[in-house]
């Protein structure tokens, strides 16, 4: 097992996940070097005790000189895009993003000797599944280029594996909420529950876009996983990594909610009235992707430790913070 010391390079270090995987880390005494070009992470994230390049992963000298002057031996990578909607707009824009950032990342890695490798891959991986817990043996069949770039991305940490021994876990997390305070909590806009959160806020109705899937109310279906859990679950990925490894694992909490239960558990949570307005279908959304959560419980002996209301409970108090 990997015990408390362990050095790593965190790319995306100033973002909601990697933020808090930082956290999870320093807690159990590794030591920590964020790498973030801050285009959506925030300097606001990053302990003033932490190091912090302002680098793009596109730089794989930037990457490489980070590694080597702070003596690191692995690496977490968590910089990415992520906005599906955006994804079908920029498909381009996404494989340099996501791909070639990746590449750069693992060229860096190979000229400072670090063969220890966490990535952050996506359910977005299995594309439109039929409704039932999928496992890390299901097909992949991607419906949007976000999902396409991350399963491309498992194809190259495959191959570098089988060309050099790289060790790596990747991390099919399915969608991330919550937070564990207000100076780590998701300020984006990709997400259902910061999205609705905002809705609430402000006094608008937030959007459903569609109600005409094949799931019990008509709206998506997803599992929800506590982002405080998702960098447990990194952390705990780092023990696979003292010897041979190339393994894939689902991150969730082996249970669907659809949008509209998401809705209705903000407002119990927030007190608040939301109404929702119904629109059409975005393109690549699927229609329900849940987790079988089986092989991390066997590998990592991790699980999920909060439900839906604790997320939404934990976002909803960082949202309205006054330190938010």
């Amino acid at each position: 097992m990997t015990m408390p010391g362990g050095r790593w390079l965190v790319t995306g270090g100033a973002g909601y996940i990697g933020a808090h995987t930082v956290r999870a880390l320093r807690a159990r005494g590794d030591a920590v070097v964020v790498l973030d070009d801050l285009s959506a992470g925030l300097t606001a994230r990053v302990d003033d005790d932490v190091p912090l390049v302002r680098a793009s992963v596109l730089d794989e000298d930037a990457v490489a000189g980070a590694l080597a002057e702070h003596g690191l031996d692995g690496v977490l990578h968590f910089a990415a895009r992520k906005s599906v909607p955006e994804s079908v707009a920029h498909p381009l824009y996404y494989w340099r993003e996501n791909v070639e950032g990746l590449r750069s990342v693992l060229g860096a890695c190979a000229r400072a000797g670090v063969e220890r490798f966490v990535y952050s891959s996506s359910a977005a991986v299995y594309g439109a599944t039929t409704g039932a817990a999928v496992t890390e043996d299901a097909r992949c069949v991607p419906v949007n280029p976000y999902g396409t770039t991350k399963l491309a991305g498992e194809w190259l940490l495959a191959e570098v594996h089988r060309a050099t021994g790289l060790r790596y876990v990747a991390l099919r997390y399915f969608n991330v909420a919550g937070a564990h305070d207000a100076r780590l909590a998701d300020r984006g806009r990709e997400n259902l529950v910061p999205i609705v959160l905002d809705a609430v806020v402000r006094g608008d109705a937030p959007m459903v876009f569609g109600t005409d899937y094949d799931t019990p109310d008509g709206s998506c279906v997803r599992d929800f996983v506590h982002v405080d859990d998702l960098a447990d679950a990194h952390v705990a990925a780092t023990a696979l990594l003292d010897g041979p490894c190339a393994e894939t694992l689902n991150v969730g909490v082996g249970r669907g909610y659809s949008v509209l239960e998401v809705m209705a558990t903000v407002a119990r949570v927030a007190g608040r009235p939301v109404e929702p307005v119904v629109a059409d279908r975005r393109p690549g959304d699927p229609a329900a992707v849940v987790a079988d959560v089986a092989r991390i419980r066997e590998r990592l002996g991790w699980r999920a430790r909060h439900d839906l209301d604790d997320i939404v409970a934990s976002a909803w108090d960082a949202r309205v913070s006054p330190s938010a």
